[in-house]
């Protein structure tokens, strides 16, 4: 298999990658920048708007707005699905045991389940949360995000950055601007909080793109994790307009699932017409 990445890393820079990644904060993670070959992300990118078919995330959902994702192979130039298969391939599945030292064996996803490319256009966002820890499928733990980003002449003031939150909640710890060819490598558990809470602010012809993988393990022997949790969004104490998400987490442990469902597809969607 022909190499993607933009290089080929030696011992010594694994084992400072590996230095990085175990010593950041607020948890494990490391930001590599002109991450892929750039001829093969330009050819990549050259075919973006070929592509037709995407799913959109619930709009009723207050926690993130205006995203888009596609996972299918069969909506993708060919271009884009030679990035998708090294990504899960067993190359690149040993390049993340080094960086990362994670003990137990990793496992990709070629049905890039959640993953797969995400974008977000101008309003949008994704509330600060902890991931969903297994796959619902294989029944893995999962143990790594992979996002690389796809956004030339990114500005500061469009907003986007990727933000790391700290364990408690009260600050965030780091803020990764969304810029081209720039890979985030982070450790997935109930107290990895990320996310770009605060709505886009570019132009109405940009969008925020970036190609999400997620990968797993058989058990886990760094953290104990409440296996089986779906995905957890959390209030920044700092930001008012967050407390909601706590009433939507306090109704939705209180309320059978299937009265979520009702609730959701009926009432708040004929709500949401009326409104148009």
């Amino acid at each position: 298999m022909e190499n993607i990445l933009s290089k080929k890393y030696l011992d010594n820079e694994f084992l400072e990658l590996n230095k990085i990644y175990t010593n950041n904060d607020p948890f494990n993670h490391i930001v590599i920048d002109n991450f892929i070959s750039n001829e093969k992300l330009e050819k990549a990118i050259s075919k973006i708007n070929e592509i037709i078919k995407f799913d959109k995330i619930n709009n009723l959902d207050h926690n993130q707005k205006k995203k888009r994702i596609t996972t299918s192979e069969d909506s993708l130039p060919k271009e884009f699905v030679e990035l998708i298969r090294y990504f899960n391939s067993q190359v690149f599945l040993n390049f993340l045991q080094k960086v990362t030292g994670i003990k137990e064996k990793l496992i990709s996803d070629p049905y890039l389940w959640g993953g797969g490319l995400h974008t977000i256009s101008k309003g949008g966002f994704l509330k600060i949360h902890s991931d969903t820890n297994f796959h619902p499928d294989f029944k893995l733990d999962r143990r790594l995000n992979l996002l690389i980003y796809l956004n030339k002449d990114w500005k500061d003031s469009y907003g986007g950055n990727l933000e790391l939150w700290d364990k408690d909640m009260t600050s965030c710890a780091k803020s990764i601007k969304p810029i081209f060819n720039r890979a985030v490598i982070f450790s997935t558990d109930d107290k990895s909080f990320h996310g770009h809470p605060d709505p886009l602010n570019c132009p109405e012809d940009l969008e925020r793109r970036s190609i999400a993988f997620y990968y797993y393990s058989n058990g886990r022997s760094d953290v104990k994790t409440d296996f089986g949790k779906g995905t957890y969004f959390r209030q920044r104490l700092s930001n008012p307009e967050d407390y909601s998400i706590v009433l939507k987490n306090i109704f939705n442990a209180i309320t059978p699932p299937f009265i979520n469902k009702i609730i959701s597809k009926y009432i708040l969607r004929r709500f949401a017409k009326r409104q148009k």
